[in-house]
């Protein structure tokens, strides 16, 4: 039988789970999103049908990953069911794992189904930011263009704009330009490389860029349409960055980095979106798309965390291990526009990914601009607005162009537009040679920058500029001389329990060692064992997952230093960051230890600036190393983990199955309510450092830190004792007010609490005769009546039933007497066996008139009574065990 064509038995497969149209209605079903395990036994089919869900479509271009929906519960009690957790899809699948009895005949097969599923979660609308800036009037603008001039002539450039794009011919600062005119004499402008942007829609029908555009590699996200028209008014984001990669050489506006590059559309932030379209968007026909520039990600205002989701990383990595026949799909990120604010990229899963090309922004003048976010997984530097000047390039409409571009958003496409240049060339580049060419040729500025240090291999490296400007003909020529990296490997180094820490599968943290003054500082040690075990040759990215729990994540600082002494800041201050979920498995990244030989220790050091009485933990971390293999015949793909927020160890695929992981996110404001309304204004800098507490001078002062080692001991400083909040207490004036008024109002109880007993026990005395002493026989005395009075004080502030109970002549409150033994507390400095049987007690002694009398003629005050004249008091209640007013501490070191 002649067999059937692939492409009808996928038909067949599809049309038999019922798929669904691609738009998705969010207002009628709740969507989720499967990954599938066929090895296990069970289908497609039969799961669904348990769970109740009908499978919608597949999700992106993700093998194994299943769109599916249930009707959507219309009630008023649906936003309170959401919040609890009270999902009938997640409960089912939880019901799966923990069947009513293992007797059950259906238990086996409930198992079978719930094992293969790999993944399961609801999908929440979001919106994403764009890293875009306000509208705002023009920089000033020269009348003449000398140099300008010379590349119009030489090229025949009739693009009316042209001499005021300033970033690719600068005649003021000659030095700071894209550097891409010597380029295009040679013949090199981007032809046959496609790049997507991935925005809020790009104007095809521009005359600046409808020569370019690449309908197969465009699509609307937002409205599940072919074509990503920008339609609101506030859409051209994405046309004015692909006007900077891709305008036609003509007679409107300006010209692109990579004018004869073709440039496709993926409209995605014109509203919320879900995971689902986020990752297919990332993956949208990712065998002819070279690179997607991305100008957008969380919020950039100095107090949000957010990283992708698992969907999304999944097809993040997809793109890498698959896109362009598996050379990678190249991603290019903003590092964002929040500086102002305090925002560092550390802060965004997006931004510090070892999968992104992180672009920090530059002004025309070479200075930092105050919005460009600094971060050690900065990878390098472009130019866009500034000191007075913003990025000149195409705007919505048929012949529309924009003079108040910039922000990093900016940046990214100049450096995407540099890429292109590079593909067209060589489009054998791998993702992971891109990024090599770029830390060998990017160009040093401000070299008198204190933000500037050295690296092990000999390079500068500056959170702020990374390795510095992209200088485009440098690149591209490299780029033609490059030879092909070995295929990537990893060593991921156990994770690092401190103080008992343990995080569950949502993030919910507890133990750990309090961060003292100074810091904590663990350690890990990378052998030569451990690289060649995982075929590890030479060193690129390193990653840092941190469990740390603090009642506000602004005040942390995290950084890791090399064997070789070489520091990364990972986390410095966010002083508007109030967030009480501090850091349940935080992957943070550097590439400030490219080339370096990663064998020896590596130490970890977290602190917080101890503001205000916020405390904190620190549970545990974990470290990566990402690099080139010794042999690539023997290369393995990497695996992301379902389970990144557990501590200290990655459970097995599928997990305990009592919790599953969540993506439910939050809508984001526009990306304008987070760029500084004088963007392209304000004067720049270039004398700085980065963070406040990432110079050499800040950290000179700072107190010697306490050291937790991979096993989780701590050992506090010689200045801070075991209280080491107390510096804390005493720097806040409030407090100490507050504690010296305590302090006055207690001495004065204990006064007048002292003067009242003093008063009874003059009263009492005049009751008494005195005792002849020398008519007592030794052994009848519990207690010398000359006593030490050195716990009286101590005992005045015990909980006691009645100050009759108090033995007057020792000051020592009464106890159990044993025949013929000791009185009051017998052998009560002696460690006793709580569990050894005691003789019965004598009957308390009570000072009671007839007592007295008694006690004055010598003899007995009761039956079976010792005539010492001191019985045992009943205490406070207790049993004799020393429990009273005695404190036993200890201290555990």
């Amino acid at each position: 039988m002649r067999p059937l064509p692939s492409p009808f038995i996928i038909f067949v497969l599809l049309s038999h789970y019922t798929v669904y149209a691609t738009r998705h209605s969010f207002h009628t079903h709740d969507y989720y999103v499967l990954e599938h395990n066929p090895s296990v036994g069970p289908s497609l089919s039969e799961v669904s049908r348990t769970l109740g869900v009908q499978v919608v479509e597949r999700a992106g271009e993700l093998d194994n990953f299943w769109v599916v929906r249930v009707p959507k519960q219309h009630s008023s009690t649906s936003l309170s069911r959401r919040n609890n957790g009270d999902d009938r899809v997640l409960t089912t699948f939880d019901a799966l794992h923990h069947p009513p009895s293992t007797r059950d005949p259906n238990s086996h097969t409930a198992r079978r189904i719930a094992d293969s599923v790999k993944h399961l979660s609801r999908q929440e609308l979001r919106q994403r930011v764009k890293r875009a800036p306000p509208p705002i009037r023009p920089g000033n603008d020269n009348s003449k263009h000398p140099l300008a001039q010379a590349v119009i002539d030489k090229l025949g450039i009739h693009d009316p704009q042209f001499p005021r794009q300033w970033h690719l011919v600068n005649e003021q600062y000659p030095e700071h330009m894209m550097n891409v005119s010597m380029l295009w004499e040679m013949g090199i402008t981007g032809h046959g490389v496609v790049t997507a942007l991935v925005d809020d829609g790009l104007d095809y029908e521009s005359d600046d860029l409808a020569a370019n555009f690449w309908g197969p590699g465009s699509h609307d996200y937002n409205d599940h349409e072919d074509l990503p028209r920008p339609k609101l008014f506030d859409d051209h984001h994405g046309t004015r960055c692909a006007g900077q990669i891709g305008a036609v050489k003509n007679n409107v506006c300006g010209v692109g980095i990579a004018y004869d590059s073709k440039i496709a559309g993926l409209r995605i932030l014109s509203g919320p979106i879900s995971d689902i379209d986020e990752a297919a968007a990332l993956n949208h026909n990712y065998q002819n798309t070279s690179i997607y520039s991305c100008s957008w990600g969380p919020p950039d205002d100095g107090k949000s965390m957010e990283s992708p989701a698992y969907l999304i990383q999944r097809a993040i990595l997809n793109g890498i291990q698959r896109g362009r026949d598996g050379k990678g799909s190249v991603f290019v990120f903003a590092s964002g526009n929040g500086a102002a604010f305090g925002d560092q990229c550390n802060f965004d899963g997006y931004t510090n990914s070892i999968y992104s090309i992180t672009v920090a922004a530059i002004d025309y003048k070479g200075l930092h601009p105050i919005y460009s976010e600094a971060c050690a997984a900065n990878l390098v530097v472009a130019y866009s607005s500034g000191s007075g000047n913003h990025i000149v390039t195409t705007d919505k409409g048929k012949a529309e162009c924009a003079t108040t571009h910039g922000g990093t958003s900016a940046a990214a496409p100049n450096a995407a537009g540099v890429l292109a240049l590079a593909l067209s060339v060589r489009p054998d580049l791998t993702w992971r040679d891109l990024q090599h060419l770029i830390v060998r040729t990017a160009e040093v500025i401000n070299p008198d920058d204190p933000d500037w240090e050295k690296t092990a291999a000999g390079r500068p490296f500056s959170y702020k500029y990374g390795y510095g400007r992209l200088n485009g003909y440098e690149f591209v020529t490299a780029a033609q001389k490059w030879q092909v990296v070995k295929p990537q490997t990893w060593v991921e180094l156990p994770a690092v329990q401190i103080g008992g820490g343990t995080s569950s599968l949502i993030g919910e943290m507890s133990g750990g060692l309090p961060i003292v003054p100074g810091g904590i500082t663990s350690t890990i040690t990378v052998t030569k064992e451990d690289l060649e075990q995982n075929n590890f040759d030479s060193l690129e990215h390193i990653t840092v997952r941190v469990w740390i729990s603090h009642d506000r994540r602004g005040d942390v600082e995290v950084e890791v230093t090399s064997p070789n002494g070489v520091k990364s800041i990972l986390a410095a201050r966010r002083r508007i960051d109030a967030n009480k979920d501090g850091f349940p498995g935080w992957r943070f990244m550097s590439v400030k230890h490219w080339d370096e030989d990663p064998r020896g220790i590596w130490t970890i050091r977290v602190s917080d600036i101890a503001a205000n009485n916020h405390t904190g933990h620190f549970l545990g971390w974990q470290l990566s190393l990402f690099g080139s293999t010794i042999d690539a015949s023997i290369a393995r793909e990497y695996e992301l983990s379902l389970f990144e927020k557990v501590l200290p160890s990655v459970p097995s695929v599928n997990g305990p199955p009592s919790e599953h992981p969540s993506t439910t996110t939050k809508a984001h404001p526009k990306p304008t309510d987070h760029l500084p309304g004088n963007h392209g204004e304000a004067e720049g800098e270039a004398d700085k450092p980065a963070f406040d507490n990432g110079h050499p001078a800040d950290n000179a002062e700072q107190p010697p830190s306490s050291s937790a080692t991979a096993s989780g001991t701590m050992v506090p400083t010689a200045d801070e004792g075991w209280f080491s909040d107390m510096s804390a207490l005493v720097s806040n004036q409030k407090w100490v007010f507050g504690a010296a008024t305590i302090v006055i109002v207690f001495g004065l109880i204990a006064g007048i609490f002292l003067c009242r007993r003093a008063a009874r026990r003059r009263r009492a005395k005049d009751h008494y005769s005195a005792l002849p002493g020398d008519d007592l026989a030794l052994g009848t005395m519990s207690r010398s009546s000359h006593a030490p009075r050195s716990k009286e004080l101590y005992d005045a502030f015990g909980e006691q039933g009645d100050e009759d109970d108090v033995d007057e002549s020792t000051h020592l409150r009464g106890g159990p007497v044993a025949e013929g033994g000791l009185g009051f507390h017998e052998g009560f400095l002696d460690d006793e066996d709580p569990n050894t049987p005691r003789t019965a007690p004598t009957p308390a002694y009570r000072d009671e008139p007839e007592k007295r009398q008694a006690l004055a003629r010598g003899g007995a005050t009761s039956p079976g009574g010792s005539g010492s004249g001191s019985g045992s008091g009943d205490g406070d209640g207790g049993d004799g065990d020393g429990d009273g007013s005695w404190e036993h501490a200890s201290q555990t070191r």
